[in-house]
């Protein structure tokens, strides 16, 4: 168990700092796909792929004081900023964690919109279907994000890229 919290204390450590839950909910669970060995179970959401259990360590970390919590008014809607405390910083010093291609991973998933790893993760979720409809399904279950064909073959070029990128380290 507390290796798990280990392993996204290192994730939020080589980002710097993820803001949304919803942007960290997708980093972690694209890497996963990415046979990062997280071991959170994810259902489909509105938002896409989701864990309960991400949430909750998450919430724990934050009352082990691990895990710095920041909830900003953004005009009709919170936004929460994650980042280590020092206590995280000390508690990783004692892990020893080998998970070559996180740290490059974890950076260039972070510099993504909260929309773009939306479409890449409920992608990724459906990744059994065979293409054609694969992107009908997305259509369909993200109708209200109202995805472009453009963004969409974005998405799956970017996958590729991830893809490439993990089998090459």
């Amino acid at each position: 168990m507390l290796e798990d919290h280990a392993k996204l204390l290192r994730l939020i450590q080589y980002a710097g700092e993820v803001t949304g839950r919803k942007k960290l909910q997708k980093i972690l669970y694209i890497l996963k796909k990415l046979d990062f060995p997280f071991r959170e179970k994810y259902e489909f959401h509105f938002y896409g792929p989701y864990s309960e259990e991400l949430s909750l360590q998450i919430e724990e970390l934050c009352n082990l004081n691990l895990l710095s919590e920041v909830r900003e008014d953004k005009g009709g809607y919170h936004q929460y900023r994650y980042s280590l405390t020092q206590e995280g910083e000390r508690f990783l010093s004692y892990y020893e964690l080998q998970m070559d291609g996180l740290k490059d991973l974890t950076g260039e998933l972070n510099a993504q919109s909260s929309r773009f790893l939306e479409l890449v993760s409920t992608l990724l979720f459906f990744d059994d279907l065979p293409r054609d409809l694969l992107i009908e399904k997305v259509k369909v279950v993200k109708q209200k994000q109202n995805y472009s064909d453009e963004e969409i073959e974005s998405a799956l070029t970017y996958i590729e890229h991830l893809q490439t990128t993990r089998s090459v380290s």
